[in-house]
Protein backbone atom coordinates (compact mmCIF):
# COMPACT_ATOMS: atom_id res chain seq x y z
CA UNK A 1 0.00 0.00 0.00
CA UNK A 2 1.44 3.28 -0.45
CA UNK A 3 3.74 2.78 -3.16
CA UNK A 4 4.64 5.35 -5.95
CA UNK A 5 6.68 5.27 -8.80
CA UNK A 6 7.17 8.90 -10.08
CA UNK A 7 6.24 9.41 -13.42
CA UNK A 8 7.39 13.20 -13.47
CA UNK A 9 8.10 15.58 -10.27
CA UNK A 10 4.85 17.03 -10.51
CA UNK A 11 3.27 13.28 -11.58
CA UNK A 12 3.01 10.44 -10.26
CA UNK A 13 1.47 6.65 -10.25
CA UNK A 14 0.40 6.57 -6.29
CA UNK A 15 -1.19 3.23 -5.36
CA UNK A 16 -3.82 3.56 -2.66
CA UNK A 17 -6.69 1.84 -1.51
CA UNK A 18 -9.59 4.26 -0.74
CA UNK A 19 -12.00 3.34 2.11
CA UNK A 20 -14.02 6.12 1.65
CA UNK A 21 -15.58 8.66 -0.85
CA UNK A 22 -13.71 11.51 -2.43
CA UNK A 23 -10.47 12.80 -0.64
CA UNK A 24 -11.08 9.91 1.29
CA UNK A 25 -13.93 11.09 3.35
CA UNK A 26 -15.52 8.08 5.32
CA UNK A 27 -19.24 7.80 6.11
CA UNK A 28 -19.03 6.51 10.15
CA UNK A 29 -19.87 3.77 11.98
CA UNK A 30 -20.41 -0.41 10.73
CA UNK A 31 -23.29 0.64 8.05
CA UNK A 32 -21.32 4.10 6.57
CA UNK A 33 -19.71 1.77 3.37
CA UNK A 34 -22.77 -0.14 2.93
CA UNK A 35 -25.09 2.75 3.22
CA UNK A 36 -22.70 4.49 0.25
CA UNK A 37 -22.10 1.95 -2.04
CA UNK A 38 -26.12 1.50 -2.19
CA UNK A 39 -26.85 5.33 -2.39
CA UNK A 40 -24.15 4.96 -5.69
CA UNK A 41 -26.09 1.71 -7.20
CA UNK A 42 -29.13 4.25 -6.74
CA UNK A 43 -27.44 7.47 -7.82
CA UNK A 44 -26.52 5.36 -10.90
CA UNK A 45 -30.20 4.15 -11.75
CA UNK A 46 -30.95 7.89 -11.58
CA UNK A 47 -28.29 8.54 -14.26
CA UNK A 48 -29.37 5.82 -16.79
CA UNK A 49 -32.73 7.09 -16.42
CA UNK A 50 -31.31 10.53 -17.41
CA UNK A 51 -29.10 9.02 -20.37
CA UNK A 52 -31.98 7.18 -21.49
CA UNK A 53 -34.65 10.43 -21.75
CA UNK A 54 -32.12 12.10 -23.26
CA UNK A 55 -31.21 10.14 -26.03
CA UNK A 56 -34.73 10.09 -26.35
CA UNK A 57 -35.16 13.40 -27.04
CA UNK A 58 -32.44 13.51 -28.91
CA UNK A 59 -30.77 16.10 -26.85
CA UNK A 60 -27.36 17.45 -27.11
CA UNK A 61 -24.15 15.21 -28.28
CA UNK A 62 -21.97 17.26 -25.72
CA UNK A 63 -25.26 16.13 -22.56
CA UNK A 64 -25.40 12.67 -23.83
CA UNK A 65 -21.33 12.66 -23.90
CA UNK A 66 -20.87 13.91 -20.57
CA UNK A 67 -23.65 11.75 -18.70
CA UNK A 68 -21.88 8.81 -20.41
CA UNK A 69 -19.04 9.35 -18.48
CA UNK A 70 -20.45 10.37 -15.63
CA UNK A 71 -22.27 6.78 -15.61
CA UNK A 72 -19.07 5.47 -16.34
CA UNK A 73 -17.13 6.47 -13.48
CA UNK A 74 -19.63 5.81 -11.07
CA UNK A 75 -20.18 2.70 -12.57
CA UNK A 76 -16.06 1.96 -11.82
CA UNK A 77 -16.82 2.89 -8.29
CA UNK A 78 -19.25 0.57 -7.75
CA UNK A 79 -17.62 -2.44 -9.45
CA UNK A 80 -14.57 -1.61 -6.82
CA UNK A 81 -17.27 -0.90 -3.81
CA UNK A 82 -18.95 -4.11 -4.25
CA UNK A 83 -16.15 -6.40 -5.54
CA UNK A 84 -12.89 -5.40 -4.71
CA UNK A 85 -13.26 -6.74 -1.00
CA UNK A 86 -14.48 -10.52 -1.79
CA UNK A 87 -12.02 -10.58 -4.97
CA UNK A 88 -8.26 -9.42 -3.36
CA UNK A 89 -6.76 -10.46 -0.36
CA UNK A 90 -5.33 -7.68 1.99
CA UNK A 91 -2.02 -5.45 -0.18
CA UNK A 92 -0.04 -3.90 2.86
CA UNK A 93 3.04 -4.51 2.11
CA UNK A 94 2.71 -7.28 -0.50
CA UNK A 95 0.77 -7.19 -3.64
CA UNK A 96 -2.86 -8.39 -3.60
CA UNK A 97 -3.82 -12.02 -4.82
CA UNK A 98 -6.64 -12.14 -7.13
CA UNK A 99 -9.81 -14.75 -6.33
CA UNK A 100 -7.69 -15.43 -2.52
CA UNK A 101 -9.34 -18.38 -0.45
CA UNK A 102 -8.74 -15.24 2.33
CA UNK A 103 -10.62 -12.05 1.09
CA UNK A 104 -10.20 -8.73 3.15
CA UNK A 105 -14.04 -7.68 2.82
CA UNK A 106 -17.48 -8.27 2.20
CA UNK A 107 -19.70 -7.58 -0.35
CA UNK A 108 -20.57 -3.96 -0.48
CA UNK A 109 -17.53 -2.57 1.39
CA UNK A 110 -14.71 -2.99 -1.03
CA UNK A 111 -11.96 -0.29 -1.09
CA UNK A 112 -11.76 1.51 -4.64
CA UNK A 113 -8.35 2.02 -6.16
CA UNK A 114 -6.49 5.50 -6.52
CA UNK A 115 -3.52 6.33 -8.50
CA UNK A 116 -3.39 9.49 -10.17
CA UNK A 117 -1.53 11.70 -7.91
CA UNK A 118 -0.08 15.26 -8.95
CA UNK A 119 1.01 17.21 -6.66
CA UNK A 120 1.93 20.14 -8.96
CA UNK A 121 3.12 22.47 -6.09
CA UNK A 122 4.78 21.56 -2.90
CA UNK A 123 5.69 24.02 -0.44
CA UNK A 124 5.49 26.68 2.67
CA UNK A 125 2.83 29.20 2.26
CA UNK A 126 3.86 32.80 2.88
CA UNK A 127 3.61 33.65 7.13
CA UNK A 128 1.01 37.26 5.98
CA UNK A 129 -1.54 34.51 4.44
CA UNK A 130 -4.18 34.27 7.14
CA UNK A 131 -4.85 30.78 8.62
CA UNK A 132 -2.71 28.94 6.41
CA UNK A 133 0.79 30.91 6.68
CA UNK A 134 4.12 29.29 6.88
CA UNK A 135 2.46 26.32 7.27
CA UNK A 136 3.75 22.96 4.17
CA UNK A 137 0.87 23.03 1.13
CA UNK A 138 0.49 20.53 -1.50
CA UNK A 139 -1.68 21.91 -4.33
CA UNK A 140 -3.90 19.27 -5.91
CA UNK A 141 -2.95 16.97 -3.26
CA UNK A 142 -5.86 14.18 -4.00
CA UNK A 143 -5.22 10.87 -5.47
CA UNK A 144 -7.41 9.98 -8.09
CA UNK A 145 -8.90 7.05 -10.47
CA UNK A 146 -9.83 6.86 -14.36
CA UNK A 147 -13.59 6.93 -12.65
CA UNK A 148 -12.99 9.69 -10.78
CA UNK A 149 -11.32 11.50 -13.71
CA UNK A 150 -14.42 10.16 -15.91
CA UNK A 151 -16.86 11.47 -13.27
CA UNK A 152 -14.66 15.00 -13.44
CA UNK A 153 -15.06 15.15 -16.68
CA UNK A 154 -18.93 14.71 -17.39
CA UNK A 155 -19.10 17.36 -14.56
CA UNK A 156 -16.72 19.79 -16.07
CA UNK A 157 -18.16 19.58 -19.42
CA UNK A 158 -21.78 20.20 -17.89
CA UNK A 159 -20.49 23.25 -16.22
CA UNK A 160 -18.18 24.77 -19.51
CA UNK A 161 -20.69 24.28 -21.65
CA UNK A 162 -24.61 23.91 -20.00
CA UNK A 163 -25.55 26.96 -22.24
CA UNK A 164 -24.84 25.37 -24.89
CA UNK A 165 -26.41 22.29 -23.44
CA UNK A 166 -28.86 23.48 -21.65
CA UNK A 167 -30.08 26.38 -24.34
CA UNK A 168 -33.82 24.64 -25.51
CA UNK A 169 -34.79 23.93 -21.49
Amino acid sequence: MDEEIFVFDWFRIHFIENEGMAWGVELPGDYGKLFLTLFRIIAVGGIIYWLNDSVKKQASNLLIVSISLILAGALGNIIDSVFYGVIFNESYHEVATIFSNEPYGTWFHGRVVDMFYFPIWRGYLPEWLPFWGGKYFTFFNAIFNVADAAISIGVGILIAFNKRIFKNS
